[in-house]
């Protein structure tokens, strides 16, 4: 007798939609030469700032430039700094058709983030950015005494790299190394961070508007207390910006004050 086994075929593969989540790389200059030197100096200040993270190179800042970009001297520089260039946006037909001989595929032009500024009240959402902008700069690190933690707050004296989150329920967090960018730090009350702070950082997460972020070197993706929060596409003020200071609520307003 024949058996039929045709509805019995396994298949070899399955094809699903997914999610990635990506570095977006925002160029402000054609010059790669400059991109490379500046990425450099962030490797040599954060050996784990990247971790073979793949890269999204937004070209909506140098649209307009006249200069053509060297993208495969650019793609060679991302690949030695351990990431992994997979597409572009934003650039110009000529720029776009450039990064596409050069193996870089073409993604769609996404909005701006919903981040308002911080006069404008109160947000009570939390983005969780599937695409992270990175600003290369280099960091002025001080020292200085900060607010002590409350007793049993969680504490963690490892560097948290991109793509790592940890979250203290119930309790203050203190980190003591670096939080790099893609890292998410959580506490339900106050946030302590000994080092820079450059991934995002949630105080008060359950509510709690007397929450605070403290830091000595502050770097933020994003900030937020109780809900209301800030992102890196409002510059922060000099006399913040790579320096100590804390976010605390005044009312529904976020404030950032030096330490």
């Amino acid at each position: 007798m024949a058996v039929d086994t045709a509805g019995q075929a396994r298949t070899h593969l399955d094809l699903k939609s997914a999610q990635l989540s990506v570095v977006a790389l925002v160029l402000k200059t054609a010059d790669v030469s400059a991109v490379a030197a500046e990425l450099a100096a962030r490797r040599a200040d954060d050996p784990e700032f990247f971790d073979n993270d793949p890269v999204l190179i937004d070209l909506s800042a140098v649209q307009g430039e006249e200069q053509p970009i060297d993208f495969a001297a650019l793609v060679q520089a991302l690949r030695s700094h351990r990431t992994q260039p997979v597409a572009v946006r934003g650039g110009s037909p000529a720029q776009m058709a450039a990064a596409h001989a050069a193996g870089l595929i073409a993604a769609p032009d996404v909005p701006a983030a919903r981040a308002q500024p911080r006069e404008s009240g109160a947000v009570r959402e939390v983005v969780r950015e599937v695409v992270r902008e990175v600003q290369v700069e280099v960091p002025v690190q001080v020292e200085v005494p900060v607010q002590a933690p409350a007793p049993g707050a969680l504490v963690v004296d490892k560097p948290l790299r991109s793509g790592q989150q940890v979250y203290a329920r119930g309790s203050d967090l203190v980190v003591m190394a670096v939080v790099s960018f893609g890292a998410e730090v959580i506490a339900d009350g106050n946030i302590h961070v000994y080092a820079p702070l450059r991934g995002r950082a949630i105080a008060g997460a359950r509510g709690d508007t007397s929450a605070r972020i403290f830091t000595t070197c502050l770097e933020p993706q994003l900030v937020s207390v109780a809900g209301i929060y800030r992102t890196t596409e409002t510059e922060l003020p000099d006399n913040v910006r790579g320096k100590p200071a804390q976010v605390r609520l005044d009312g529904e307003k976020l404030l950032i004050e030096p330490l």
